[in-house]
């Protein structure tokens, strides 16, 4: 298939416009149908039980009187999940974290599982199976679990990264750098240096939706999953390796995703679910509790960054260098390492260096949300090149204009930058109504920069026109942001036929080509090209079929406006055929019309935003009230901006119960203590003011629309912008977060 990916200029009928989303209506009403809506005639119900441990050997599980309670009809443990791994060290994690083998590794941690006929007689088996821990010492904090005499984790772990190899097992699975020039010959000609430490905790992405499946597998070995998941292609790769099973045998079919946000990127109960199906010969529905989705899947690293910036009299960056201490959980990750990518992406740097290191820590396994790492180092950062501007004696807006990336810079991350928006949203925002309006008696203003890599990857579409010459689309990028209106008005784009006409659904795994997971911001813009391309091989055989239907060369007929047009002298009399036209006659001259596509859909484009708040500090208390927030950024090309402008809106929202609220909690014992919504305190809409949004586009050639993806650079501005604006109403540089109250207080008492 030959397919130009490259941006051209051209004006367009249908993207760009709002039309109203096609899930809406179900939403609203109840209809859709998420992860825990599923049933299966006969079904049983799945249930875990977890450790109630940070960390300890499993000496002996009796599950003898749980088998033998009337109505259980399989009990699990991990010698039911035997390691088909093969030596792959990431799927063996993946195993050990779905079932727990010869320790367990943090509270939550599952240990054995249960199917019932009922909710009760599950949960009353679980109570009788007996666990034999042998508690060992535990480490939940980054900087405790980095230092050299910190209890052990995983014997299995040697830092990679580091040369000479290590010969002993330690926390740190991982050293990565990056940078270019001279940072300590740099830092030596600055006039101005500001060296901080900050730190961030532990966040949970705070989807409503809890993790559901039902799992059904057949006597013959074939089976059926129904998840909510952000990736049921790799979901279905992993269950089926994990198993043993043939990935064509296994269906899995994605339901509606009440939130995702990067936190159902990875299997955490699924592989389970299916094991009770196989063992018990029914399908079993395991829907997670509250509790267990905190203690137990994939919330943020907690970090601890150490930065240091140098500048000229003039306001130029000099040299800056970042070490970057990012928690993965009890399991290898690569967290640090993309925080050490984004920490500078934003600047034009002569000398810059970041080192990133993944520490394992007794808690769960770290999974994205939204930019993973990258909120946390731009907190560090934002924040230094704030306090710099001010010993500069520039505006901070200023001071980032002066340094900011362009086409052509080389990025602290390692390649050329093609264009750009990180400048376009520093001027967007200097000359916004915003950074001009007053403030008031403990009120302050900050703003911060934000970065974010964009993602491609494996993509395959299926477009086929109706004989009555509508269109349905089947995608496999699973929708987590509105994408189905987006690749409807792109398909519309192509065929040049009305929005209303085209249908995406989300193919199963058995109906599709592979998917790669719908995170890095990838599902609008690969699911778009290959859309675009798909919609061009179905126009080339309705080009075919008016040209068999008017008995006239196929050269001589194009595609303009949704219809065929016959070219030249001899064949211009002729009337123009609708697509609905052509389609109504395409079981007489040869069958179905579709278009196929599939792709690997490079050059995704990276995204820059920067973001505006105020916020009110009340000094006795430490409360804060966000009172005006602001969002600029680049989106290459809004293909339904209400989306876009939600995408902004809503990682602004997370970013600001990030920095001001949400934490996990650990006890001295190892325990979660916040497990739930009531104690782990997500924004609410009484918590925000309305976030008022402003789409720049800066097409990225890449992309023949110039889109480039927007749902993740929205959050990660804003716990530096937060802070920023925090530490200019106090008077005082805040190093932590979240900013609760008790922090602020003891900011200002300090």
């Amino acid at each position: 298939m030959n397919f130009d990916p490259s941006h051209s200029k051209r004006s367009f009928s249908s993207v760009g416009t709002r039309p109203i989303r096609p899930d809406g209506v179900d939403k609203v009403t109840g209809r859709a149908r998420y992860g825990a809506d599923f049933n299966m005639p006969g079904q049983l119900v799945g249930r875990i039980l977890r450790s109630p441990h940070a960390h300890a050997i499993i000496r002996k599980i009796d599950t003898s009187r749980a088998a033998q309670l009337p109505g259980v009809k399989a009990v699990l443990t991990a010698a039911d999940l035997p390691d088909l791994t093969n030596g792959d060290a990431a799927m063996y994690d993946i195993l050990d974290n779905c079932m727990a083998r010869k320790k367990v590794l943090y509270d939550g941690h599952a240990v054995a599982a249960v199917a019932a006929i009922d909710a009760r007689t599950a949960k009353q088996a679980l109570k009788l199976i007996e666990v034999e821990y042998e508690l060992l010492p535990h480490v939940t904090d980054v900087d405790q679990a980095f230092a050299p005499d910190a209890p052990l984790i995983n014997d299995t772990i040697f830092t990679t990264g580091v040369d000479p190899k290590p010969d002993r097992p330690s926390n740190v699975s991982m050293r990565s750098q990056f940078g270019h020039g001279d940072v300590d010959a740099g830092m030596a000609r600055a006039d101005f240096v500001v060296e901080r430490t900050f730190k961030t905790e532990q966040t949970h992405q705070g989807y409503i939706e809890p993790h559901a499946c039902v799992a059904s597998v057949s006597s013959d070995g074939t089976a059926d999953l129904w998840v909510c998941t952000q990736g049921h292609f790799v979901y279905r790769q992993h269950c089926a390796q994990l198993l043993g099973m043939d990935a064509s045998k296994l269906r899995v079919t994605s339901s509606e995703i009440g939130g995702g946000f990067g936190g159902k990127t990875h299997v955490w109960a699924e592989p389970v679910a299916l094991a009770l199906s196989r063992k018990a010969g029914r399908p079993v529905k395991l829907v997670m509790t509250r509790d267990e989705v905190f203690r137990a899947s994939g919330p943020t690293s907690a970090t601890s960054i150490d930065v240091k910036i140098g500048a000229l009299t003039d306001g130029t960056i000099i040299a800056a260098d970042a070490t970057l201490r990012y928690s993965c959980g009890p399991y290898a990750g690569a967290w640090a390492e993309v925080g050490a990518m984004t920490a500078f992406a934003c600047y034009k740097l002569e000398n810059v260096r970041t080192v990133g290191y993944e520490v394992l820590v007794n808690r769960p396994k770290t999974a994205a949300y939204r930019a993973p790492s990258a909120p946390m180092a731009a907190f560090a950062v934002e924040s230094a090149i704030d306090e710099l501007a001010k010993k500069v004696g520039m505006d901070p807006v200023d001071f980032r204009i002066r340094n900011a990336a362009q086409e052509g810079t080389k990025a602290s991350y390692g390649p050329v930058y093609g264009p750009i928006g990180i400048g376009p949203t520093l001027e967007a925002v200097k000359n916004h109504p915003h950074m001009k309006a007053p403030l008031g008696k403990n009120q302050g203003r900050g703003m911060a920069c934000g970065f974010w890599f964009n993602f491609g990857g494996q993509t395959c579409t299926d477009l086929n026109i109706g004989m009555d010459g509508t269109v349905s689309l089947a995608v496999g990028t699973v929708d987590v942001g509105g994408s189905r209106a987006s690749l409807s008005l792109v398909a519309a784009e192509e065929l040049g036929i009305d929005y209303s006409q085209v249908r995406t659904v989300i193919a199963d795994t058995s109906s599709l080509g592979y998917n790669d997971m719908t995170d890095g911001s990838r599902g609008t813009f690969s699911s778009s090209m290959a859309t675009i391309s798909a919609a061009r091989n179905a126009i080339k055989i309705l080009r075919e079929r008016a040209a068999q239907m008017w008995d006239i060369p196929v050269e001589d007929v194009t595609w303009e406006n949704g219809h065929a047009v016959a070219k030249g002298e001899t064949h211009g009399n002729l009337p123009k055929l609708s697509l609905k036209e052509i389609a109504a006659a395409s079981g007489t001259t040869g069958g179905p019309i579709a278009g196929h596509s599939e792709i690997v859909a490079d050059g995704a484009g990276v995204s820059f935003a920067t973001h505006i708040c105020d916020i009110e500090v009340d000094p006795e208390t430490g409360a804060t009230k966000v009172l005006r927030y602001t969002v600029v950024q680049d989106a290459g090309k809004a293909v339904h901006p209400t989306y876009v402008e939600g995408q902004y809106q809503g990682g602004a929202a997370q970013g600001i119960g990030w920095a001001l609220n949400e934490e996990y909690i650990y006890g001295k014992d190892g325990r979660l203590q916040n497990a739930g919504f009531l104690d782990y305190r997500i924004p609410v809409c009484s918590d925000l003011p309305m976030i008022d949004t402003q789409i720049l586009e800066i097409p990225n050639p890449n992309h023949p629309y110039g889109v480039r993806g927007v749902g993740e650079t929205s959050i990660v501005p804003p716990l530096a912008a937060v802070a920023n604006a925090v530490s200019n109403a106090v008077g005082v540089r805040m190093l932590h977060i979240p900013m609760s109250p008790p922090r602020i207080l003891a900011a200002l008492e300090a």
